[in-house]
């Protein structure tokens, strides 16, 4: 059997996963995913609503139902939500199913990233509360991120084409 032709993006919220995701889907002609908007597509309401409802225990079931739904697809890039790897399901699955990308980004350029975005349940919170929650959530899943990767790349102060070459790079050098 063929080993699956899959790109599986790591890494915490405003790491650029869905940009950076939709641009290699478009270069290497495949399909793009974005797990949380799967989530929000299939249940028809949004991400806050889930966690308003249902609690983040909720939105993690949903969250592993989607992955292990989309990694059984091939020629896919999947952004994955930035603590899906808190669960052991969802790590075996990525290294299962394709190579997983880790894209780290510092806390700095999380704050910038993040700071007109409305639809971030764990970061509604005053400017001055959210360097203290990336800092937390940094601690509860760097390890998660660090185990699974097949290649980690910052992206601090880097374009999205720079990021995506490196992708590509890597690609070719494993002969993808």
């Amino acid at each position: 059997m063929l080993k699956k032709r899959n790109i599986f993006l790591i890494g915490p919220m405003g790491s650029g996963k869905s940009t950076v995701g939709k641009k290699l889907a478009e270069k290497l002609g495949f399909s793009f995913f974005d797990s949380d908007n799967e989530i929000e597509r299939i249940s028809g309401v949004n991400i806050a609503w889930i966690f308003d409802v249902e609690g983040e225990r909720g939105f993690r079931k949903r969250e592993i139902k989607i992955i292990s739904e989309l990694v059984m697809k091939n020629n896919v890039v999947l952004a994955t939500g930035g603590g899906s790897i808190i669960s052991y399901e969802v790590r075996n699955f990525l290294v299962s199913n394709g190579v997983v990308i880790y894209l780290k980004v510092g806390i700095d350029t999380q704050l910038a990233r993040t700071r007109f975005d409305k639809s971030r349940p764990l970061i509604l919170l005053e400017e001055s509360k959210k360097y203290a929650i990336f800092q937390r959530l940094s601690n509860e899943r760097s390890l998660f991120y660090e185990e699974i990767f097949d290649l980690k790349i910052c992206v601090d102060n880097k374009s999205i084409d720079t990021i995506n070459n490196e992708i590509i790079k890597f690609l070719e050098e494993i002969q993808f």
